[in-house]
């Protein structure tokens, strides 16, 4: 009896991707969706099914596949009992049957309950999990405002103006109402791909993401230089932050690869880290400086022992503030459908990520070419990438000057 063989329909995807099992019995083939999505990076092509990792539901994924396998080498084995001819639509049979159960099953839940099942089974990162939770408590609540019940074919034009409405009655951000919204077409977007619903009005146009560009702050190197500087010998706790986020600023990596760095990321002699992404899960090599090397080699030629990326948060602060990086910052916002303005010292701005945006900028005005500094970065689109640069007039007429052009 054959046994089934089961594939990603995109191997290389960077994002989760349907299962499709594979059978071939004596020349007849049949290939067949299992229904069932991963992402590839917790996918065993070897043994064709799930990894054992804590952060994905490996069991019952594998079970799931385990089952399907057993349907279609019971139905070959019933057919040739019973003289039938085995054909791919009599292999198939059980294995749509068994779908459409499935597809019943969750035909009975309401808009509610989807969001709420597909939350629970969701592999994203924490982060987005959060966000999704966020989202789904602002719709329960925007119900209780309303007194309605929003089912599949609720969510149109109406719904979305009132439920900005409403966003900005509670003196929710613009981004904020974003989000949410965003959210709320990536339910509607499963729900229509499991079949429960036919309602595509949350494709219109007018159905639109609002969001404004958030002024996020870069350290200049000037800046970096005057934390990299400063004498905590005092303080081990920030001396630890302030070498981990300098050496972010010069790397250019998140937080979530900085904690997987170890002793055999560094190459060619120490001159190199070479890792892969925990986001986009993309191989970067990145040269290393002298302020990293120096690091480097006063930890013994490995990174300073991690903390918490929400401690970091709040300890890069106060090695900011030490380190006098003090300037004035306005940032505008809409709030309640207003627009608003406050003003903030730096340091006060100062997070892990800013490392990450501070590398992207300083690198640009550098001149270091943007497909290298992509490269390294990870953004695929030279305008994603482009958020993250964040000069002022003064600073690009600066970087103009020395231009053919104006010369």
């Amino acid at each position: 009896m054959p046994d089934s063989v089961f594939i990603l329909k995109e191997p290389k995807a960077t994002k989760e991707t349907l299962v499709y099992l594979l059978y071939n019995s004596n020349g007849v083939r049949v290939k067949v969706t299992t229904g069932r999505k991963i992402h590839p990076k917790y996918w065993n092509p070897e043994t064709q099914r799930a990894k054992q990792v804590k952060d994905f539901p490996h069991s019952q994924f594998n079970n799931v596949l385990k089952t399907l396998d057993g349907l279609i080498n019971k139905r070959e084995l019933d057919l040739i009992n019973e003289g039938k001819p085995i054909t791919p639509e009599n292999l198939k049979k059980p294995i749509i049957e068994y779908l459409n159960k499935e597809t019943t099953a969750f035909s009975r839940l309401t808009f509610k309950q989807f969001i709420e099942d597909y939350i629970k089974k969701s592999t994203k990162k924490p982060n987005t999990i959060k966000q999704y939770n966020t989202s789904s408590n602002r719709l329960k609540s925007y119900e209780t405002n309303r007194r309605k019940n929003i089912d599949f074919d609720d969510v149109n034009l109406e719904f979305y103006e009132d439920f900005n409405r409403y966003m900005i009655e509670k003196n929710y951000s613009l981004n904020s109402i974003g989000t949410s919204v965003k959210n709320i077409k990536v339910f509607m977007n499963e729900a229509v791909e499991k079949g429960l619903t036919k309602n595509l009005e949350f494709r219109n146009k007018k159905f639109k993401i609002v969001e404004e560009e958030t002024e996020n702050i870069y350290l200049t190197e000037q800046e970096i230089k005057a934390i990299y500087e400063y004498d905590f010998s005092d303080n081990p706790r920030l001396d630890r932050v302030r070498d981990l986020f300098v050496i972010a600023c010069y790397t250019g990596l998140r937080y979530s690869d900085l904690i997987q760095i170890r002793e055999e990321n560094l190459i060619d002699e120490r001159t190199k880290i070479k890792v892969k992404t925990e986001k986009t899960g993309a191989v970067v090599v990145i040269p290393l400086n002298s302020m990293v090397k120096n690091i480097l080699a006063k930890h013994n030629g490995v990174l300073p022992e991690l903390i918490s990326n929400v401690k970091m948060n709040e300890y890069i602060k106060q090695v900011a503030e030490k380190a006098e990086i003090n300037d004035d910052v306005v940032i505008s916002f809409t709030k309640g459908g207003i627009k608003k303005t406050e003003t903030f010292k730096k340091y006060e701005l100062v997070t892990v990520h800013t490392a990450r945006r501070s590398f992207a900028t300083n690198a640009y005005l550098r001149d270091i070419p943007t497909i290298s500094i992509m490269k390294i970065t990870g953004h695929t689109t030279e305008r994603a990438f482009m958020k993250y640069i964040k000069i002022s007039q003064e600073e690009n007429a600066i970087k103009l000057t020395n231009h053919p052009f104006f010369n």
